[in-house]
């Protein structure tokens, strides 16, 4: 089974989809800034290609591949859907931070 999965508000100062109280991936996110710092993103091959080729004094390197698959948009939850979600928050902001465990079919 996999590990839950840990989310986190996002805002203006971090990348989508990461946790400001998160040290590793400040570390990383400034490297990879970094990285691709004066260069132009103009596809998200190329982007994908930078985040990739991203390393540290220290020895970290990342994995980076682009997920092509196209997703559904716009999808409506019913609040018995919404409600269904093995939803659990945490006790610092949980409003912000709270971990989403799998559902088992």
């Amino acid at each position: 089974m996999r590990p839950p999965w840990l989310a986190a508000q996002a805002n203006f100062w971090n990348p989508s989809g990461t946790s400001k109280w998160n040290k590793i991936e400040h570390r990383l996110f400034s490297r990879i800034t970094q990285n691709w710092r004066g260069r132009p993103l103009e596809t998200y091959q190329t982007i994908a290609s930078l985040i990739a080729n991203t390393t540290t004094t220290t020895g970290l390197t990342v994995q980076c591949e682009l997920d092509s698959s196209l997703y559904p948009t716009k999808i409506k939850l019913t609040n018995q859907q919404k409600e269904s979600i093995p939803l659990v928050r945490h006790q610092f902001h949980g409003d912000w931070n709270y971990t989403i465990a799998p559902q088992v079919e």
